[in-house]
């Protein structure tokens, strides 16, 4: 008897036997969670401001410009980012230097049609490569990856849509000097 008392005893602690109200209380809480959970994303949705004003087009192509008769123009730009975000790299076609993209700038190239190629490298070289068409606007974004022993610059092809969400957070870069 005195055994089955103690085994009894030690099962309640053990594994306790839910009453009612434990039930209720388990279960709102359940409901309460997974109910702010749908719920959450769908207002951050809607509190989330556009990310570009309605008057961002007309600031945009006035930043970029327009391509000059019988040119392309390419704009290079580099998203405001935590990554990276001390390191900036130089653009080259060849051994001209066109213009340094630090975090959250952007600059622009008017350029004759045909074949570019574009280079930039810290201890890796990345090469983007563009046919550039008359009166065409090519967009290319710049980030920085992770390197052996310095952050490794890469180019790839973007569009305007990708340049028109970072937009608000880019700022002209400077000229390079000579």
């Amino acid at each position: 008897r005195r055994y089955t008392d103690i085994r009894r005893f030690r099962n309640e602690i053990i594994h306790p036997t839910p009453t009612p109200e434990k039930t209720m209380k388990s279960i709102s809480v359940a409901l309460l969670l997974a109910t702010t959970m749908l719920i959450a994303p769908v207002s951050a949705q809607e509190a989330a401001p556009a990310a570009v004003p309605a008057s961002a087009p007309d600031a945009v192509s006035a930043a970029i410009g327009t391509p000059e008769a019988g040119k392309a123009l390419v704009v290079f730009f580099r998203p405001s980012a935590f990554k990276g975000a001390a390191i900036g790299f130089i653009v080259r076609e060849g051994e001209t230097e066109l213009g340094k993209l630090r975090n959250g700038n952007f600059f622009t190239l008017q350029v004759a049609p045909g074949k570019h190629d574009y280079t930039v490298h810290s201890e890796a070289k990345d090469v983007t490569t563009i046919e550039a068409e008359e009166g065409e606007t090519y967009f290319l974004s710049g980030e920085i990856n992770m390197g052996f022993m310095a952050g490794r610059p890469n180019l790839t092809p973007s569009d305007i849509d990708a340049f028109k969400a970072a937009f608000p957070k880019l700022k002209k870069s400077k000229p390079l000097e000579d």
